[in-house]
């Protein structure tokens, strides 16, 4: 079966929750605290924050998240989750290139914070082009890593 990509609106929530509670449970456990702001967020902040946002099916489930959030001509990459089971097989590849596509067309930079163990996905945001530009520790001493990427905007 072939994962489907598309945006996902607030209709979307409830299966969007599961699955990155899922996803995030084992960041959690990686850096040693298990209430990390995406374990936390509610039913009513996910539905809020789907301006810019797809997902991932794979027939009628969801398998994966990704949000955006612009500022300008700046971009942060938010939440992207993918359900344990279906992690390694490329989908939140996917939905990070869904979502470079979908961003607006003055955006030329884009950017994300990552916990500094969750060495599988600074990987794979790398590959993607993304490079680490300063390190820090977040509110809830979690060590993290910044990365940035500069795109073409497309405006005139």
């Amino acid at each position: 079966m072939t994962v489907h990509i598309g945006p996902v609106g607030p209709e979307h929530a409830g299966e969007i929750m599961t699955v990155q509670r899922a996803a995030y449970l084992t960041e959690a456990q990686a850096h040693d605290v298990l209430d990390l702001p995406p374990l936390a967020e509610t039913l009513d902040q996910i539905k809020a924050s789907l301006e810019l946002a797809f997902g991932a099916w794979l027939g009628p489930r969801l398998v994966g998240s990704i949000r955006g959030r612009v500022e300008g001509t700046r971009m942060q990459i938010a939440r992207l989750s993918v359900a344990p089971d279906m992690q390694g097989q490329g989908i939140g590849k996917a939905l990070l290139n869904a979502l470079t596509e979908g961003r607006p067309d003055n955006v030329d930079t884009l950017w994300l914070i990552i916990g500094t163990r969750s060495f599988g996905n600074i990987r794979m945001y790398g590959n993607a082009g993304f490079v680490q530009t300063k390190t820090g520790v977040d509110e809830m001493n979690v060590p993290i890593v910044f990365m940035e990427k500069k795109v073409i905007s497309r405006s005139g």
